[in-house]
C-alpha cells in the first residue's frame, strides 16, 4: 500500500506540476486559430538555374527565414510545399503588404561608379526620378486621407516619356509616372559602372535618424576585411571628382553620394558606409531586414496572400473547444455506466492525461492548429481504449473467481502487451506522416504522436496507481464496484 500511496503522491506532484507551467506558459496558437496572414512564394529559374532543385529552394529558404526574424512577428513559420514553393504564416499579422514587400524582393545591393563624362544626363535624370517619385508619394498619402489627388499633365508627360524613347501607356497617370520611373531607373543604369562591391561582403546592416531631420532616416552598412578593401578602392577612385557613387538595390538607384578629395590617397577606410535617400522609419527598416538576410539566389514571386481575421480565430477555438470538451464529457459517460468505479478512475485519468498533453506543447512548444487539436481528439481515443482493454480483462479476472487485488495486477500485465503493439504501430504512422508530410499534416502528427506516447503513461501508470490506491479504503474494495452483482461469481459476490 506504501508503495502505491508513493506512486499516488508522484502522480499528484506531477499534476500540480503541469498545471503551474500551463497557467504561466501559454500555448502558441497557429494561424488558423490566432487569425493572421498566410503568404505562398514560388521559386523563379533565372541565368543559368533552369530547374529549382532542393539545394536552391533551401537556399532561398535560408535568406527568407532571416527576413521573417527581422520582421519580429512571434511565432511565424516557414515551410517548404512541392518543389519550388514555401508557406509563410504569421500569426497575428493582420496586414501582410510590408512582409510581401521584404519577402519578394531580391535585395541585390551594389556599389557602382558613374561612369566617366556623364555628369549631365546623370543630373537631369536623378532630377527627374526625384520628382516623379515625390508626386508618387504626394497622390499615395492624399488617397490614404481620403482625398482626391489633382488631375496630371499629361501632355507635360508624356512629352517627357517620348523624349525617354518611351511610348505613352494606357491608364491613368499614376500608371503613367511608373513607367516613367522604370524608364528613368533603366537609363540610370547605363551610366553606370559594373559593380565593385555587392552586399556579399555586407556583414550587418542598421538604421538611424539623420541629425539634421529627425524624420527622415539613413541605412547603416558594414564589411568584412574584403569588403571594407574594396570600398576603400571604389572611393579612392572616383575622389575629388564629378563623379559619384551610386548605390542600387535590386537594379534600382536608391542613393548617389560624392566623395570629397580628402580621399583621394586611400579612399574611404574602416569598411563602413551609410544610405540615405529621404527614407521613412518603415522604408529604413524594410530595408535594413532586407540587407540583413541577404539576397535571394533567385527571384521569387508572392502568388498567394491568404489574411484569417481575428475573430474567426476565436470562433475556431470556441468550436473546438466545444468539440473536444463533447467528445470527453460523452467517453466519460460511457465509462462510468460500462465501468462504474474503473470508469470513473479513468475520467480522472483522461483528465490527467488532458493536462500532461496541453503541457508538453508548451514546454516544447507546439504550435497548436486545428489538425493538431484533431489529433489530440484523437488521441483521447487511443487513452480510453488503453483503458477499455484493462478493464475488461480485469472483469474476466473476477468472473473467474480471483480476488481484486489479483484481477487487478493480471489485468494490467496481461493487457499491456496489447496496448504496447497498437500504440506502436500508430507512433510508426505519426513517424510516416511527421517526416513525409508537410504544414498542417506535420501538426496533426506531432499532437498525435505526442497523445500517443502520454496515454501509455496515464493507462499503465496513473490508472494503475489510482485504482491501487483507492482499494486502500475497504468501502471501495468491492467487487460490485467493478461487475453487476449478478455477473460476478458466488464466492466473489
Amino acid at each position: 500500500m506504501s508503495r502505491y500511496q508513493g506512486w499516488f503522491a508522484f502522480v499528484l506532484a506531477l499534476a500540480i506540476a503541469a498545471g503551474m507551467f500551463l497557467v504561466r506558459t501559454p500555448l502558441q496558437l497557429g494561424l488558423d486559430l490566432r487569425g493572421g496572414s498566410q503568404l505562398t512564394v514560388e521559386l523563379r529559374p533565372a541565368g543559368d538555374i533552369t530547374v529549382v532543385g532542393d539545394q536552391e529552394l533551401e537556399a532561398v529558404k535560408a535568406v527568407l527565414d532571416r527576413r521573417v526574424n527581422g520582421l519580429g512577428v512571434a511565432e511565424s513559420t516557414l515551410q517548404t510545399v512541392g518543389g519550388n514553393q514555401l508557406v509563410l504564416q504569421l500569426p497575428g499579422e493582420q496586414d501582410p503588404t510590408a512582409a510581401a514587400r521584404i519577402l519578394g524582393d531580391t535585395a541585390l545591393l551594389e556599389f557602382r561608379a558613374q561612369s566617366p563624362e556623364t555628369e549631365v544626363n546623370f543630373r537631369s535624370l536623378r532630377q527627374l526620378q526625384s520628382q516623379a517619385t515625390a508626386i508618387l508619394q504626394l497622390r499615395e498619402n492624399q488617397r490614404s486621407r481620403g482625398e482626391t489627388p489633382e488631375p496630371l499633365d499629361l501632355e507635360s508627360l508624356s512629352e517627357t516619356l517620348e523624349e525617354l524613347g518611351v511610348a505613352l501607356p494606357t491608364g491613368d497617370g499614376d500608371a503613367q509616372l511608373k513607367v516613367l520611373l522604370e524608364r528613368v531607373d533603366a537609363e540610370l543604369l547605363t551610366l553606370l559602372e559594373p559593380a565593385a562591391l555587392t552586399g556579399k561582403q555586407l556583414v550587418s546592416a542598421g538604421r538611424q535618424p539623420l541629425q539634421n531631420n529627425p524624420n527622415s532616416w539613413e541605412v547603416t552598412l558594414n564589411f568584412d576585411a574584403e569588403g571594407a578593401e574594396s570600398f576603400a578602392d571604389l572611393t579612392k577612385s572616383i575622389a575629388g571628382t564629378n563623379r559619384l557613387l551610386a548605390i542600387t538595390l535590386d537594379n534600382r538607384l536608391i542613393s548617389a553620394a560624392s566623395v570629397g578629395p580628402q580621399f583621394e590617397s586611400a579612399g574611404i577606410s574602416g569598411g563602413a558606409a551609410t544610405i540615405s535617400g529621404n527614407f521613412s522609419a518603415e522604408t529604413a527598416r524594410e530595408l535594413e531586414v532586407k540587407l540583413r538576410g541577404g539576397s535571394l539566389p533567385l527571384p521569387v514571386e508572392v502568388i498567394e496572400v491568404r489574411t484569417i481575421g481575428p475573430t474567426l480565430g476565436a470562433e475556431n477555438i470556441r468550436r473546438s473547444l466545444q468539440a473536444a470538451l463533447s467528445g470527453l464529457a460523452l467517453v466519460a459517460v460511457f465509462m462510468v455506466i460500462a465501468y462504474r468505479l474503473p470508469g470513473v478512475v479513468a475520467v480522472v485519468a483522461l483528465s490527467l492525461y488532458a493536462l500532461f498533453n496541453l503541457s508538453v506543447y508548451a514546454l516544447l512548444p507546439v504550435t497548436l492548429t486545428l489538425p493538431g487539436i484533431a489529433g489530440f481528439i484523437l488521441s483521447i481515443g487511443m487513452a480510453v481504449d488503453a483503458n477499455v482493454l484493462i478493464f475488461e480483462r480485469i472483469k474476466d479476472e473476477l468472473r473467474r473467481g480471483n480476488t481484486l487485488i489479483r484481477s487487478i495486477d493480471t489485468g494490467f500485465s496481461e493487457a499491456f502487451s496489447s496496448i504496447l503493439d497498437g500504440h506502436l504501430t500508430t507512433l510508426i504512422s505519426c513517424a510516416a506522416l511527421f517526416i513525409l508530410g508537410t504544414g498542417l499534416v506535420k501538426g496533426f502528427a506531432a499532437t498525435l504522436g505526442i497523445g500517443v506516447l502520454l496515454s501509455l503513461f496515464t493507462a499503465l501508470t496513473c490508472t494503475r496507481t489510482l485504482l491501487r490506491f483507492l482499494m486502500g479504503y475497504a468501502g471501495l474494495r468491492r467487487p460490485s464496484n467493478f461487475l453487476p452483482q449478478g455477473q460476478l461469481p458466488t464466492k466473489a459476490a
